[in-house]
């Protein structure tokens, strides 16, 4: 592999993966970025073009340009997020909304971080003749939030150990997180997408 670009290289090379009509939900624009970069504000550069990225379609590069900027910026969760894009741009998007027991009625007994580091097992109902239940493990994202606690709902998006598995999800099926014998949530699937290279 040659040698990494700095973080400033990388958010011009992502930023001209865009369409030129690509804006944010707020109206920011691919010219708006454009400006934040000519006055070498990068932090704000690569929030916008996270933003931008979120709602067009673009390449996996983008995200990578993004992750790897990202992590020399020392943005931990940016970079989390950048990689996580990249995986759903190669393996496809599974977004559900989760609903986690209360700890009284046995679920969890603490919050957990929603940064797409806890690995459950999933009840996809995708059990097989020979007694398989189809606990699949998948990683999990909580979106518009830090964290998720006992009792708490949430929409989620899940990176599969092995996305083929899932493919027979559809909007509206459920399936059921766990983390040891009893389910701790259960999720409603909102949507699906297959992979986009």
């Amino acid at each position: 592999m040659q040698h990494m670009d700095d973080a400033f290289t990388l958010i011009r090379q992502a930023v001209d993966l865009l369409p030129e009509g690509a804006a944010a939900p707020n109206g920011v624009t691919v010219g708006d970025v454009r400006e934040d970069i000519a006055r070498q504000e990068w932090e704000m550069a690569l929030g916008l073009l996270v933003e931008i990225g979120d709602l067009c379609p673009v390449p996996v590069e983008f995200w990578e340009f993004l992750a790897e900027a990202a992590r020399q910026m020392m943005l931990d969760r940016s970079h989390r997020w950048c990689q996580w894009r990249a995986w759903e741009v190669r393996h496809g998007t599974v977004r559900a909304t989760l609903s986690l027991l209360g700890s009284e009625e046995g679920g969890r007994r603490s919050a957990f971080s929603g940064d797409g580091r806890l690995r459950p097992l999933w009840d996809i109902r995708g059990g097989t003749a020979d007694g398989d239940p189809g606990l699949r493990i998948a990683r999990l994202w909580v979106e518009f939030a830090a964290e998720l606690g006992p009792g708490g709902t949430a929409d989620v998006r899940l990176a599969p150990l092995a996305p083929e598995q899932w493919r027979h999800l559809r909007c509206g099926d459920v399936i059921t997180m766990h983390e040891a014998r009893p389910a701790v949530g259960t999720a409603v699937i909102v949507e699906v997408l297959p992979p986009r290279t």
